[in-house]
């Protein structure tokens, strides 16, 4: 059996940070983590290849050579899935599709002809019999939430690592909180499940073996999700550094009760974590309230963030505009909440109904549901009857990122947050990559584009004042240079 595994070309999004790539010589953020752990599903004797149109191109010949194509996406991916879906016809070869675009919208793709809907590990092994018999049904589902002790190591083999930025791991699956917008809970569950330690060690093992010593992306829905878990693996992480001497960082996702946990945050800071995501969405408490986001109401946020940073931790943060319970004065609050914060990659987005998600059906129950969510959120769109003035929000958003991401706003944020950074655990080593954004950053920052008398500034000032954290700083820069490119093209 030759399967051919395609990953769809990602939009200019937050998170494809394809205006950095330039920067540091590579091609894409992240590798597609889902199909090469499906790929350890299939039996070894079947011939497997993978194309990942974010690094390279599909060519007729690997249609040709391919009895079935394997297609994983997300909602964002929707687009380039047409796409290769025609492809696919026109070479004659039958797709199977996962993914959360097709668990909650395979209904939209009549031209598949085979779908494993929801997590693979409980379905796959009917889909590898039907695939041997030769026929495969056309939906695979299963409404189990499978352990993951059964889940593979990744197949590293089948892609070159050198194109990305950061490979990619699992730990933990589903998040115990209940956010109203959020369809995390509908794909995965509220109880988080989590890998065996020992198993994460070994996907990390195969990365260092692999000569990976860059950072790792720990993809969870929320790492502490399950804090008994995650400090047990944050522990056997700092082990198996101390053992093998690996040099890899780490960033993940997680809620902000983390700030709350003094021993988490130690543990991830000398596991090597540089970098958490944290949903913090808004400084408006009704809005909080609105949208079930429990663990953000009646806290400080600010502080917070101050406490994960405190710990050597940088704060990428996420923010939503558009709640029924937001006041026209939402753009100003959220701006200057983020201006305080020093949230220096702050992802702001116009809040989406997702399908499934309960936003979705209460919207869908007030008649306000309009179209279907393209998943991007750089796109200024909204697909719902908002209750402020659609237009006031449009072009509030717009401004609200064009100004998060004008060169001065943006490197007084880099300094916020440097005041209140204290680097910590074990230092990452400096790589070519790092070297070639840094000489690019000093001409196109500093020299070509506007913006270079706060880029000099902020240049000068870290390394006088704060030498350890210079590499940082310098590195904040060029995420700057992808957002402002965003933002300018909303």
């Amino acid at each position: 059996m030759k399967l051919l595994l395609l990953s769809p070309r990602s939009p200019d999004t937050f998170w494809s940070f394809r205006h950095v790539m330039s920067f540091v010589g590579k091609r894409a953020a992240f590798p597609p983590l889902g199909l090469l752990t499906v790929a350890a599903m299939f039996p070894p004797e079947w011939e497997l290849r993978v194309v990942d149109l974010n690094v390279g191109k599909l060519r007729e010949r690997d249609l040709a050579w391919a009895d079935y194509v394997l297609v994983s996406a997300m909602i964002v991916h929707r687009d380039s899935v047409r796409a290769i879906v025609a492809r696919c016809e026109r070479a004659g070869r039958p797709v199977i599709a996962g993914g959360p675009l097709f668990t909650t919208g395979h209904g939209d793709f009549p031209g598949i002809a085979h779908f494993v809907l929801g997590e693979a590990e409980e379905v796959l092994p009917e889909l590898v019999a039907d695939l041997r018999s030769g026929r495969p049904r056309r939906i695979y589902h299963s409404e189990q939430r499978p352990s993951l002790d059964r889940v593979p190591v990744p197949r590293w083999d089948l892609i070159d690592l050198r194109p990305y930025v950061t490979m990619s791991v699992q730990f933990s699956r589903g998040c115990p909180f209940n956010c109203e917008f959020c369809d995390i809970i509908v794909m995965n569950g509220r109880v988080p499940r989590t890998k065996p330690v020992e198993r994460l060690i070994a996907e990390l093992e195969a990365l260092r073996q692999r000569g990976w010593e860059d950072m790792v992306f720990v993809v969870d829905d929320n790492f502490i999700g399950n804090k008994r878990c995650s400090k047990a693996l944050l522990r056997a992480i700092i082990a198996w550094r101390e053992r093998t001497g690996a040099r890899m960082g780490f960033l993940t996702e997680a809620s902000v009760n983390l700030a709350e946990d003094e021993e988490l945050c130690a543990l991830m800071a000398a596991a090597g974590f540089k970098k958490v995501f944290l949903g913090l969405e808004t400084p408006s408490a009704e809005s909080l309230a609105e949208c079930g986001k429990v663990q953000n109401a009646r806290k400080d946020l600010v502080a917070a963030v101050r406490v994960i940073q405190g710990y050597g931790m940088e704060v990428l943060g996420g923010f939503i505009v558009g709640f029924d319970s937001d006041t026209p004065d939402i753009f100003r609050q959220q701006f200057q909440f983020v201006q305080r914060s020093g949230v220096v990659v702050a992802m702001v987005g116009l809040l989406t109904a997702l399908p499934g998600t309960q936003l979705f059906e209460r919207l869908r129950r007030e008649g306000r549901l309009e179209a279907v969510s393209s998943g991007n959120n750089t796109q200024a769109e909204l697909n719902f009857t908002p209750r402020l003035d659609r237009e006031f929000l449009l072009q509030g958003y717009r401004r609200l990122m064009r100004s998060l991401y004008e060169p001065v706003n943006y490197y007084a944020r880099v300094r916020t947050f440097l005041e209140n950074y204290r680097p910590s655990g074990p230092r990452l080593p400096l790589t070519a990559s790092d070297a070639r954004a840094f000489l690019k950053s000093m001409w196109l920052l500093g020299v070509w584009l506007p913006g270079r008398r706060a880029y000099w500034r902020l240049f000068w000032g870290t390394l006088w004042r704060r030498p350890r954290a210079f590499s940082r700083a310098m590195e904040l820069c060029v995420m700057g240079h992808h957002f402002r490119r965003v933002a300018a093209g909303l």
